[in-house]
């Protein structure tokens, strides 16, 4: 079942944190995007680690089999359909030998992290989660999660657990929907909660992908661990 997060009335100190991401004003409005659709980072920072690694020539095919030749050199900028995004991240993971996917996924995952550091989530903000309690803090930024989760989830269900251990759960995950795998796949999504709760709740936080549905789990569940 779902989980709601409870907590008690946060601190005045604390209250600036109530909307903890900055909307974008041509992405992000005060409706939800329809179901099936998903933010542009999963491409655009993609893209940016395959360049900076040098790889551009190399996974060209991979682009063109995902039916997105353009994107290596025009992302996206808004959201988009989740399927050719997914069905990327999935080719990519079948072109490279494992760990050298992982390499420009998780690369791709704190870019996209850096960039909400660096453009949707307020200085106060974030000086503000950095001086509370590591598990208050959790609990804040999982709330933040919670209700911009539809920017990553496309037709997928988001579902959260604050706590000493935060478990993060989505269920449908377009990224890796039909994909089977000897092991969990979703090193996109750990890299972005790794950087973002490393950065803004504790240093030695540990997270980890303890199911995955390409790798035959019931969801793709995340384990936050705080020190």
């Amino acid at each position: 079942m779902p989980h709601t997060l409870r907590t008690s009335p946060p601190s005045p100190a604390a209250k600036p944190l109530g909307r903890l991401f900055r909307a974008r004003s041509h992405v992000v409005s005060n409706r939800a995007e329809p179901a099936g659709v998903i933010g542009p980072n999963a491409v655009i920072q993609l893209v940016e680690a395959i360049s900076a690694a040098g790889m551009a020539n190399v996974l060209a095919p991979v682009f063109t089999a995902a039916g997105q030749p353009t994107w290596l050199s025009e992302p996206p900028a808004r959201m988009t359909d989740e399927r050719p995004v997914g069905m990327l991240h999935r080719l990519l993971r079948a072109a490279l030998p494992p760990d050298q996917a992982e390499c420009l996924l998780e690369d791709a995952g704190r870019r996209t992290a850096d960039y909400l550091l660096a453009h949707r989530i307020p200085p106060l903000a974030q000086m503000l989660l950095r001086h509370v309690p590591p598990r208050l803090a959790a609990t804040l930024l999982v709330q933040a999660i919670r209700r911009h989760a539809w920017t990553f989830t496309g037709s997928g269900v988001f579902q959260a657990q604050a706590g000493r251990v935060t478990v993060l759960t989505l269920t449908g995950n377009p990224l890796c929907t039909g994909e089977s795998a000897g092991r969990p796949v979703c090193v996109w999504h750990a890299a972005v909660f790794r950087r973002l709760f490393t950065v803004l709740v504790a240093p030695a936080v540990r997270v980890a992908e303890t199911q995955c549905q390409a790798a035959g789990g019931r969801c793709c569940q995340f384990m936050i661990d705080l020190p």
